[in-house]
């Protein structure tokens, strides 16, 4: 809903000028899409969001925040799940939405990189890569309507982390617009840049309370010549973990992927996710999608992953493999952990996380985990699944069968403790990809030491002395 007139109608009038009318909602039905996180968790209100078409008027809107107080929340694609994108209840924050700032602003082969506005949507930035013969290798289940300023802000990972890092390894330089309305021009293509403290950084994972990034240079990569995808039926974690390291040791920097599935979560894509069949004709407890992306040739991929398999099957891990046969059934596997967490909808609440631990302590982080929550909550599904190659599995708990999913989500907060206490015994984060927003906060303060958090507010108080800069997410401030 649109916010009570909290602010004056004459500011108001001030911050729409600067984008022009047609580039500003007020009303309740067209700013209601911008007031609720995907899953349903946070819903806020504001008076406006505007809608800038350049880095100027961003300057200028955050200008004139500046000189009048007033919070301005960055959105994105509104695909995150954290709610760090969403205003605050009481309405005072004024929604900067990126969307129009959607141009790719050059693409250069020889150095491999791509400058584009902020608010481009990754798949066309994947797309403008392609065109020329390159690749820009984060992948997203959301890759259709997410952008690059919020992957940026929240240091998104994606299937391809194994392989090519995160944003952060992603990203040569930024163009921001500070609270003040200043504008840091470091749009740097170097790959070597040791000329003093690494503002790119700080901003990257920032969440929006440093400065709307507004411009990226991204780095691009050769297009694989060669891909292969299988899928493999295991016993268990433990054999998972050894068939990954033999796949490390086979397919070095080729191994692109190696995705952790369990039963339950072949289960209820099968069952609620359109086209999606099991891969194998035998019901296995663990599963894994390996992926192979190779700079030569098909063969050498194929061959790659065959020698995966058949170590596995020597050494008493494989209980049953399939390779796929084209690029569709490439996809078909895919398309079944990409599902995953969708499939989990139809069966009720669902309490998630999306967490990481050393690559060596996930099997005993799962075993724990799945005991805890079980004498917790007797019943609960536990789907946990992810990306085994780094270490970041989204530990997700469906309701049990018949429970009351009001009843069942109100547990969030519990469930989570247990969960994130056992990802701090094994050295692990609470935050692996989707960022913390609101939802992790206030434990991300309580989880670290004093004086990482001290340094966090420090920083946050030298970008933004003001404190407009989508408060209340990720720095626990007053």
């Amino acid at each position: 809903m649109t916010a009570a007139a909290i602010y004056p109608q004459d500011l108001i009038d001030r911050f729409v000028a600067i984008v022009g009318e047609a580039a500003a909602l007020t009303t309740s039905d067209d700013v209601e899409p911008y007031l609720v996180e995907g899953r349903g968790l946070y819903r806020g209100a504001t008076q406006l969001v505007l809608k800038p078409g350049s880095t100027a008027e961003v300057s200028a809107i955050m200008t004139l925040a500046s000189e009048t107080g007033t919070p301005i929340v960055p959105v994105s694609g509104r695909t995150g799940l954290v709610g760090g994108q969403v205003p605050r209840a009481d309405g005072r924050d004024i929604l900067l939405s990126l969307e129009r700032m959607n141009r790719i602003r050059e693409v250069d082969t020889v150095a491999s990189v791509i400058v584009a506005d902020g608010g481009c949507i990754l798949a066309d930035i994947q797309k403008a890569a392609d065109d020329v013969g390159r690749l820009f290798p984060l992948s997203l289940g959301s890759e259709g309507s997410c952008r690059i300023a919020g992957n940026l802000s929240t240091n998104a990972g994606g299937t391809a982390v194994l392989a090519y890092g995160n944003m952060r390894q992603l990203c040569l330089g930024l163009e921001v617009v500070l609270p003040t309305g200043e504008i840091w021009d470091g749009l740097r293509r170097l790959k070597k840049d040791n000329s003093g403290y690494d503002l790119r950084d700080l901003f990257i994972g920032a969440e929006g309370t440093l400065g709307v990034i507004t411009g990226a240079v991204l780095k691009l990569f050769p297009k694989p010549l060669g891909r292969q995808v299988a899928f493999a039926g295991l016993h268990s974690t433990e054999d998972a973990l050894a068939l990954f390291e033999h796949a490390q040791a086979i397919c070095g920097a080729a191994l692109t992927g190696f995705e952790l599935m369990p039963r339950i979560g072949v289960d209820f894509t099968t069952r609620h996710i359109p086209g999606v069949r099991d891969p194998l004709s035998t019901v296995h407890p663990w599963y894994v999608l390996i992926d192979i992306s190779t700079s030569d040739s098909a063969e050498t991929a194929q061959t790659m992953v065959t020698a995966v398999l058949e170590k596995g099957v020597e050494a008493g891990l494989v209980q049953d493999a399939v390779i796929a046969t084209s690029v569709a059934q490439q996809d078909a596997i895919w398309r079944m952990r990409e599902s995953m967490s969708d499939a989990q909808k139809p069966e009720g609440g669902s309490i998630k996380h999306d967490v990481s631990v050393p690559v060596s302590r996930v099997p005993g982080f799962m075993a724990e985990a799945d005991a805890a929550v079980m004498a917790a909550v007797p019943g609960a599904r536990i789907c946990a699944f992810g990306h085994l190659g780094d270490g970041n599995i989204h530990y997700n708990i469906s309701q049990p069968v018949g429970a009351d999913k009001a009843a069942f989500i109100a547990r969030w907060r519990e469930v989570n403790e247990i969960v994130h206490a056992i990802v701090r015994k094994h050295g692990g984060s609470i935050s692996a990809e989707h960022g913390v927003g609101q939802l992790k906060r206030d434990e991300l303060a309580a989880s670290r030491p004093a004086v990482e958090t001290e340094l966090m507010i420090r920083i946050k108080k030298a970008f933004d002395p003001a404190g407009i800069m989508n408060p209340g997410k990720v720095v626990p401030l007053p």
